[in-house]
Formats: structure tokens, C-alpha cells, sequence
């Protein structure tokens, strides 16, 4: 939970005051020369009014170039980031052919499986050659293959379930998934911090939503008790289901789910448990199998696990695992299974390979050895980022970890100067965070190396000093030297 200070605070909406003023001096002045010029708009309604895109206009133009950076190579540790000119003040941004080898802190990269992997690839190829790129059909028509079905069932052994099904993209996952598990007359109970897809996936159900605080279980039991003795709108009616839905690991905090908790309220309610795993599964456990064997939770307590295949996996799609009933029920009822086209073989390949050097059924300790250096590399930059102090949030062995930034000066001075020094990490702003509490996400993988890691670490804490975002006291300064050496 991020507590702003007072004097950060003031800063920070100062800051926000004056591009908000200055932006609508622009406006007006803007309209002032429209209006000589002589405009045919045949009857239509702009598209987009001035109230509605002036956040765009006026403040993320003015530093889109910390954002959307396209790349040159695999994402490993590693990659080449393409540079960029704007010669209309960042209104458009132009591609050179030249490219910056830079540190990879900003890919979801958490086992190293996006780049070239001695037992994944040849297979990968293999089924290109074999499957072609797409199936060019849906699920129900022609684009299962045998491949999606050894998939499935991999999946579902994996997680500890009894079933799982496929989809082609992560985000619609959830969007697409929880309209087909609740509706009218349902209760949706959501972490006010859950992400963008669980929260259209709710507002498209057409059940009530209610919103408990962050991680909070106190709080979670205090809005059941208040919904179940309500009911629902107007009818006081019982609810005809309940759904508390949570993430594993929170993507813009870092922070784990205090699943055990959760699910002790949700067993006590009679409210089904809805896991989110996307940033877990794969990249916690101690063998990878996400928050329920971090946290000691059996998996036939929670009854919707979904996760993705696009962070620990190096691969793109998603999945649900719940009971043969309920997957039986999405198949014949959710539109992402319906309607799209299926994963891509190559693609499905890529996550059967991955779980299978993650398992050992590669025939090697790969898997093993890619998880726990996650977990030593996730802790070890954590600790020294707060020893230089930062605000870091998060929880250790989470690979994600926010460095708070707050003011939006500090966005780009932070971004554009890690840049320079061969240091690519990601930002993130308003409307993904609340105004208030910009910040860059740093995103840690099992390919990082010991020297990665202090390179970075020494370029964040240079431009940290820089740009003034040290907001601790820092520890005496020890040059890791020898937790290098009891390491390596």
C-alpha cells in the first residue's frame, strides 16, 4: 500500500496544476486560430472533443517517447531498442535505422524462454513446418490440433486441476471469460486493484460489481456480509452466485495475494474464488507453479485459476483451469472460444516445451535452475534498490517491482536518462496508475546475469541521484561485493 507523503503530494499536483493551466492556455489560444480558419466538417461530430483527449494532447504527447519504444530483437535480457526522432515536439516520432543495445528491464521475461532455448526452439520450428503459423479456423471448427489438446491437459496438470482451455490472447481471458461465469443477478467482489480485462470482463457481465480495498481480507468479508444481508438492488433477493476474483501477484504493485486469507472468507460466504495468475504462474513456487504452492494453497480451493502464456512462457495466449463442468460450459458458451481463431501451433508448441523444461521432462535441471535464480535475482535487486532509497513496493520473490516516481517531470527525466545509459526500463502513468503515483515498473529474468543486475542497479542509482527520486535515507554504501562473491 502506497502511503504519499504530504510534501510529495503537494509537489506532485503543483506539477499536475501547471501542465493542466498550460495546457488550456494552448487550447484557447488554439481555438482563437481555428476560428479564422474556414472549416468544412460536412455535418460530422469531431471524434475527438477537447475535454475528452486533452490528457493525450497536452501531457502524454509531450513524453511519448518514453512509450510504445519498438525493438529490434528477442526481448531477452538483452535487446535492441530502435531510436526515434520528432522533429513537431513529440507530436509524431519518426524511426531511424539505428538501434541502442540496451538492458532489458521492462519484458515480461521472467524465465528467459522469449529468446532462442535449445529445446524449445528446434520444436517450435518443427511445428511451423509442420502446422503452419495459424490454423485459420476457430476451435469448434478446424483449429484444434492436437497440439491445443496435449496443451490443455499439460495445463491442467501443471496448476492441479482437472481441466483447462485455451484462448488466443490474455487480456480476453478474463474479459471474455467472466461474462460467461456471472451475469444478472450475480455479484462480482473485485481487488480494486485488479487489472483492465478483469475489470471490463466484470462491467460486460451485467452483474452488480463491488469493489473491496487492496489485499485486503478484513475488508473483503466486511462487503460480503454487507452484500449477502442486502441482496440484491431493489428485489433484496438473494444473489443467484457470488464471484471474489483477485490476482496472484498484482502487475502494477508487486505485491502477492493473501490468498489463504481469501479463500478462508470466501469458503466461510459460500463466494467462488476467481485467480488471476498472469504474473505468477511460472514465476513463483518452488517448482513454478504460481502463488497457490508459494503460499501453501491447494488449487481445489480456488475454482477459476486463469493465467497467460505471455510472461513466464515466452509465448502469447491464456487459460482457465477449473472443473471438467465449468470447462465443459466455456466451450459451449464463451465467444473467445467460439468466434476467434485458435492459438497458433508454433505458439502452443513454444508453452508445451517451456513447461516441460520447467517440469524436467526435458530430461535436464534447466527449469529448476531458471526458477530459483528468478527468485534470487527478484530478491536481490529488491533489497538493493531499497538500500539506495528508493520506494519500492512489492513483496519478495515477486519479479515485478515499482520504483515510485510520483511527479510527472520525473517520468521522462527517468526514462530518457536510463535510456542514454544503455538501461532500458518502463514507466508507467496515469491512467494505468491512479495521477498521482507515476512510477517505473522494473520487471527482473532468470537471464539476467549478476553483472546485469549490478549494472543496473548502478545506472538506477545514478539517475536516481539525478533526477531526485531517493526518497528514503540510503544505507551506508557497500558495494555488493560480498554478497557477489557468496552468490556466484
Amino acid at each position: 500500500m502506497v502511503r504519499l507523503p504530504y510534501t510529495t503530494a503537494l509537489t506532485t499536483l503543483f506539477s499536475y496544476g501547471l501542465l493542466f493551466a498550460f495546457g488550456q492556455l494552448r487550447d484557447f489560444f488554439r481555438k482563437l486560430i481555428d476560428w479564422f480558419r474556414a472549416k468544412d466538417v460536412k455535418g460530422y461530430a469531431p471524434i475527438c472533443l477537447g475535454l475528452e483527449d486533452f490528457y493525450v494532447r497536452r501531457l502524454y504527447l509531450r513524453i511519448q517517447d518514453c512509450f510504445g519504444r519498438p525493438i529490434a530483437s528477442a526481448p531477452d535480457s538483452w535487446f535492441d531498442v530502435v531510436e526515434r526522432y520528432s522533429n513537431d515536439s513529440n507530436k509524431t516520432l519518426q524511426r531511424t535505422s539505428n538501434t541502442s543495445r540496451c538492458l532489458n528491464l521492462g519484458s515480461y521475461n521472467y524465465l528467459g524462454f522469449a529468446a532462442a532455448d535449445e529445446y524449445c526452439t528446434p520444436l517450435v520450428i518443427e511445428s511451423l513446418k509442420k502446422y503452419s503459423p495459424s490454423t485459420c479456423s476457430v476451435r469448434v471448427d478446424g483449429g484444434t490440433t492436437k497440439l491445443h489438446t496435449e496443451l490443455e491437459e499439460l495445463v491442467a496438470r501443471f496448476v492441479g486441476k482437472p481441466s483447462a482451455i485455451l484462448f488466443g490472447m490474455g487480456y480476453v481471458t478474463n474479459s471474455a471469460i467472466i461474462p460467461c461465469l456471472v451475469g444478472k443477478g450475480g455479484l462480482i467482489i473485485s481487488d480494486s486493484l485488479n487489472h483492465n480485462s478483469i475489470v471490463n470482463g466484470a462491467r460486460g457481465s451485467g452483474a452488480t460489481v463491488r469493489v473491496f480495498q487492496h489485499n485486503s481480507p478484513a475488508h473483503l468479508e466486511e462487503v460480503l456480509r454487507e452484500q449477502i444481508a442486502c441482496g440484491q438492488p431493489r428485489t433484496h433477493r438473494p444473489w443467484k452466485k457470488i464471484i471474489v476474483i483477485v490476482e496472484g501477484i498484482y502487475s502494477m504493485e508487486g505485491e502477492l495475494c493473501k490468498l489463504p486469507e481469501v479463500i478462508a472468507v470466501c469458503k466461510k460466504y459460500k463466494a467462488y474464488t476467481y485467480l488471476d495468475e498472469a504474473h505468477s504462474i511460472g514465476a513463483v513456487g518452488q517448482s513454478g507453479r504460481g502463488v497457490c504452492e508459494l503460499l501453501g494453497v491447494d488449487p481445489a480451493d480456488v475454482d477459476i485459476m486463469m493465467g497467460t502464456f505471455t510472461k513466464s512462457f515466452g509465448s502469447c495466449g491464456g487459460y482457465i483451469a477449473a472443473s471438467k463442468e465449468i470447462i465443459q460450459h466455456l466451450k459451449l458458451s464463451c465467444p473467445a472460444h467460439l468466434y476467434a481463431t485458435s492459438m497458433s501451433p508454433p505458439a502452443v508448441q513454444q508453452v508445451i516445451s517451456a513447461i516441460k523444461v520447467i517440469l524436467g521432462e526435458d530430461g535436464s535441471n534447466r527449469g529448476a535452475q531458471k526458477i530459483a535464480r528468478i527468485r534470487e535475482n527478484s530478491n536481490f535487486f529488491r533489497s538493493e534498490l531499497k538500500k539506495m532509497g528508493f520506494e519500492v513496493l512489492g513483496d519478495n520473490d515477486s519479479p515485478v517491482m515499482p520504483i515510485m516516481l510520483y511527479n510527472p517531470a520525473k517520468i521522462p527525466a527517468f526514462s530518457r536518462e536510463c535510456l542514454r545509459q544503455k538501461v532500458a526500463v518502463v514507466t508507467v502513468a496515469f491512467p494505468a496508475t491512479p495521477l498521482l503515483l507515476a512510477r517505473a515498473r522494473i520487471c527482473i529474468s532468470a537471464s539476467h546475469t549478476r553483472e546485469d543486475l549490478i549494472k543496473a542497479l548502478d545506472v538506477i542509482s545514478r539517475v536516481g541521484d539525478l533526477v531526485g527520486i531517493k526518497y528514503f535515507p540510503a544505507e551506508p554504501p557497500k558495494i555488493a561485493e560480498a554478497d557477489h562473491d557468496k552468490l556466484e
